[in-house]
């Protein structure tokens, strides 16, 4: 036989091989050859198994020959599941003559040769298959000699293919950490429920599954929504499947608060809308084949039951529970059409569920946060504005970022005793449930104090009065002005301000001026008094009176609103209250690049109506215009 030195550098050989091999098959030269160069062996011949009984891959090489004969099939042989070897290599010796074809798929090929037996390892490559290697021997051969080199043949064939799955499945690790990574930082992205629940769905899809389908948990049960899916046609079917279907939504239902990840295929999806179509198998056979050719395919490190073998692969499905901070937001349904090896691992998808369940109620906190931070503003303001006409009265208020919480920004409009009215303006330092209490003080106290017709200077005394004697830690800014219409047509502005900034003035015939007035920020010293500036106003002249959310607005560049704002206002002229303040508003918001204060505008435009004219009750001035 040939000798020892020459098969220990083969056997050199196939160890460097195996260390770089990327899959088994590629160690087939290095260890064929080297055994039909052993004394007596005429052939040499390797099976790979699956499922105890499905031969999926043989290669045969015969001495002289120099094209090995290599069978990829799926063929079931049950008699040759009482050769499934246990845990260690197996060292069989069978005359060739004893060879049962129903059990030995090789005894064809070994009866073409001139050996009289087979000496054959089994041995176990994964836990779902397992693996042979052979060779037909004369009575010329040392048949001891030749079972240790098969023996030490399939060590290094064991240590490549261990090797590779380890690599693989560290590949896969490393894979599905980016792909996590990925999720957390797309998902994160969004504060939007919808928006983060939609990316849950792509995110997943191809990368994890063919289909993907979330469901958000209400109090009424689930509710679908967001479905993707590889094919646009498919697509559609799993919007479909996910708002209608009984069957998912008894699924959905059953599992509840459970945290495990289940796996359905098979007779589990049987009266589902998930049971096997042709269109499950579009892309099987040839994935099919390209597994048949390959020993060291079908690594099923996390596999799940479900998928069949044969020509396609059945349909599975898993079912994951979005849990973050002890309860249950929602469920993303995988529908898997692919190989049983690449279904992901339970560990993996609760993973992503837990990043998408963190994900998914941090945009429903933010949801409800938004909607309290809306709701606490709403209360702060006038539910309504007085209606006169007289005046053309309008407001807007655009909050800034509800997540910073309720800001401090406020505004009214009262009537007082004479027949004026009169506007208050006023921004809170900070934001918070302190800043949201001394504004309900401030407009309130300003309120009682004009309707009861105390001037602006006074009130905004009183008021500073108040915040010292409360020991209000914070100081705020404010405006008053009174309109007094006048029996020419005209209207008296009467102002005062307390560190606020100056109100507008848009003059019917387009001119911008500032109302000039200043003061002490109230709520600073102990006793402040504040002094009044007036100025005359015509008809459809319009007051602007705003916070500096408005002003404060900054481009990329670094410039202010404030520098544009009479430019801006002038172009509004002719038009009524409403649209100058949503229009400034929408305005400022567009502008800024950055600053993300809270803008609040109060306009006031004067249609020139002395006191005393015959007007009709405001209403019915409505119905007979309308006529």
């Amino acid at each position: 036989m040939g000798g020892d030195d020459t098969w220990s550098s083969a056997l050199h050989r196939l160890w460097q091989a195996a260390s770089r091999a990327e899959e088994v098959s590629a160690l087939a030269d290095d260890v064929y050859a080297p055994l039909l160069a052993t004394t007596g062996v005429h052939l040499v011949v390797g099976t790979r198994w699956e499922d105890r009984q499905i031969l999926r891959y043989m290669r045969a090489l015969a001495a002289g020959s120099d094209s090995p004969v290599i069978t990829a099939t799926s063929r079931s042989v049950p008699e040759a599941a009482v050769r499934e070897p246990g845990d260690e290599p197996v060292v069989t010796r069978i005359p060739v003559a004893a060879l049962d074809d129903a059990g030995w798929p090789e005894a064809e090929l070994l009866r073409r040769t001139p050996g009289a037996t087979f000496v054959v390892c089994t041995f176990r490559l994964d836990h779902r298959g397992w693996a042979s290697l052979g060779v037909g021997v004369d009575a010329s051969a040392d048949v001891a000699a030749v079972e240790g080199r098969l023996a030490q043949a399939v060590d290094v064939i064991v240590a490549c293919h261990t090797g590779i799955l380890q690599r693989g499945r560290e590949a896969r690790r490393g894979a599905d950490d980016a792909l996590l990574a990925e999720a957390s930082l797309q998902m994160d992205s969004s504060l939007d429920v919808e928006e983060t629940l939609r990316r849950v769905a792509r995110i997943a899809v191809p990368a994890v599954a063919e289909g993907a389908l979330v469901h958000l948990l209400r109090s009424e049960g689930p509710e679908f929504v967001a479905a993707t899916h590889v094919s646009v046609q498919q697509r559609r079917a799993l919007e479909e499947i996910g708002r209608e279907n009984p069957w998912l939504a008894a699924l959905l239902a059953r599992r509840g608060e459970d945290e495990d990840t289940v796996f359905l295929s098979g007779p589990e999806l049987d009266g589902s809308p998930f049971a096997d179509t042709a269109e499950a198998a579009d892309t099987a056979e040839a994935s099919d084949a390209s597994d048949a050719s390959d020993a060291s395919h079908g690594d099923g490190d996390g596999a799940r039951p479900g998928a069949a073998g044969g020509d396609r692969h059945s349909t599975v499905i898993s079912v994951s529970t979005l849990r973050a901070r002890g309860r249950v937001v929602g469920s993303i349904t995988f529908v898997y059409q692919r190989p049983e090896a690449r279904l992901p691992s339970s560990a993996f998808l609760r993973s992503l569920a837990t990043r998408a369940a963190l994900s998914i109620d941090n945009a429903l906190l933010y949801e409800l946060r938004r909607h309290a931070v809306l709701s606490l503003q709403e209360h702060l303001l006038p539910s309504q504005l007085p209606v006169t006409d007289q005046w053309d009265l309008s407001a807007s208020y655009e909050v800034g970022d509800p997540m910073l919480d309720v800001g401090g920004d406020f505004y009214d409009a009262v009537t007082r005793p004479d027949g004026s009215i009169a506007l208050l303006i006023g921004d809170v330092c900070g934001r918070g449930a302190e800043a949201a209490a001394l504004t309900g003080l401030a407009r309130h106290t300003l309120r009682t104090l004009l309707e009861q017709g105390t001037d602006p200077g006074t009130a905004l005394s009183r008021l500073n009065r108040a915040l010292r004697q409360e020991r209000a830690s914070r100081f705020l800014t404010a405006v008053v002005t009174t309109l007094a219409p006048r029996a020419d047509g005209t209207a008296l502005l009467t102002t005062c301000s307390a560190g606020h900034p100056s109100p507008l003035v848009l003059r019917s015939d387009g001119t911008v001026s500032e109302v000039l007035t200043g003061g002490l920020l109230l709520g600073v010293l102990d006793d402040v008094s504040y002094e009044s500036h007036e100025e005359l106003i015509g008809p459809d002249d319009t007051v602007v009176l705003f916070t500096d959310g408005l002003t404060e607005s900054r481009e990329a560049g670094g410039a202010f609103f404030e520098s544009i704002l009479p430019v801006r206002l002038a172009a509004l002229r002719g038009f009524d209250a409403a649209h100058i303040a949503e229009s400034l508003t929408q305005q400022a918001k567009a502008y800024r690049a950055s600053g993300q204060d809270d803008i609040a505008l109060l306009v006031a435009r004067w249609t020139g109506v002395p006191p005393g004219a015959d007007l009709l009750p405001h209403p019915l001035q409505l119905v007979r215009t309308a006529r």
